[in-house]
């Protein structure tokens, strides 16, 4: 059941990341890369069978890693306006 819980996570993440990248009013060109990397990341890790417990938690370290630094740069623009 936690694989079946984990996938649809992911799925919503993707979900999520994808309608944002697509209404993308206000977004630079270095969110979209950002955003665009942590879909790819989320994609590999829906797709690839077999991985270890460890790969997982890389990815995922990567992956709020990216959004950490997605969100922090737009707080710093918002906090210059």
């Amino acid at each position: 059941m936690a694989r079946k819980i984990q996938s649809q996570n992911i799925d919503r993440l993707i979900h999520s990341i994808e309608t944002i990248i697509e209404n993308r009013c206000s977004l630079s060109d270095e969110d979209l890369i950002i955003l665009n990397e942590v879909n790819a990341r989320l994609l590999y890790l829906k797709r690839k069978k077999g991985k270890t417990n460890s790969e997982i938690l890389k990815t995922v370290v990567k992956i709020v890693e990216l959004l950490s630094n997605f969100f922090g740069e737009n707080e710093d623009k918002n906090m210059m306006l």
